[in-house]
């Protein structure tokens, strides 16, 4: 096979075909500023294994590099709120989990190389529990959560938004068909929220000042230091 495809029957069960290397750093190069910057979230709706997240964490983990490797302290706070910021939805679980350790490894060799004897097993729990509830296995057309069988369950795709203070992550939880509601255009400039699907409705409201929808969280968290995510829940 090639480094594009796993297997034939993948290919005509799922139309499962990675992008190339090459069209990965092409496609990155047109939103280089963004790429490059810590917190600049990105979202990949059929993620696959991690081909884009991969180039999209490697850059920005070379930021974090060039602006904060004499300081191991601060290179691991931004190192672990680079991670933060990328998500990806994947139907196929073994690709999922694929992604979750692609990602986990290109980050842990980076953060051993940099930190050296300053690394330590906590925030590599951390990062790791990061990345469980950044990559799921999901249906990014219908936004639901998927079963071992590719079929659609119950359970909507929730992303957690991650906010860094000081030295403690903030966590808020989304969902991502209300996020994707509130990016909509109110017809004609008045937002109803009658408009609205009820099942989602009560996750909306609408802002005072620009009359556009706004994503409420379904679930918030107290700030936890950034090692100690995991024990967050």
């Amino acid at each position: 096979m090639s480094p594009q495809t796993k297997s034939k029957q993948r290919v005509r069960d799922h139309g499962e075909v990675f992008t190339a290397e090459r069209e990965v750093k092409a496609m990155c190069d047109l939103v280089k500023d963004e790429c490059d910057r810590i917190d600049s979230r990105f979202l990949e709706p059929a993620c696959g294994n991690g081909n884009f997240l991969a180039e999209i964490l490697t850059r920005k983990l070379a930021t974090v590099k060039k602006l904060y490797k004499s300081n191991p302290y601060d290179y691991e706070r931004y190192a672990v709120l680079a991670v933060t910021s990328i998500y990806g939805v994947e139907i196929l679980a073994d690709n999922a989990e694929e992604c979750r350790k692609r990602l986990f490894a290109l980050w842990d060799k980076e953060y051993t190389a940099v930190c050296k004897k300053s690394a330590n097993d906590e925030t590599r729990e951390a990062v790791r529990y990061i990345l469980s509830k950044n990559i799921l296995c999901g249906n990014a057309l219908t936004l639901m959560c998927v079963d071992e069988n590719q079929k659609d369950t119950d359970k909507p795709i929730v992303f957690p938004e991650w906010s860094l203070l000081g030295t403690k992550l903030k966590r808020r939880d989304f969902r991502l068909d209300v996020m994707l509601k509130a990016n909509d255009k109110p017809k004609n400039g008045q937002p109803s929220l009658f408009d609205v699907p009820e099942e989602i409705r009560k996750y909306l409201s609408i802002n005072p000042v620009t009359k556009e929808f706004m994503a409420e969280p379904i679930c918030e968290y107290p700030p936890v230091h950034y090692r100690k995510v995991q024990e967050n829940g």
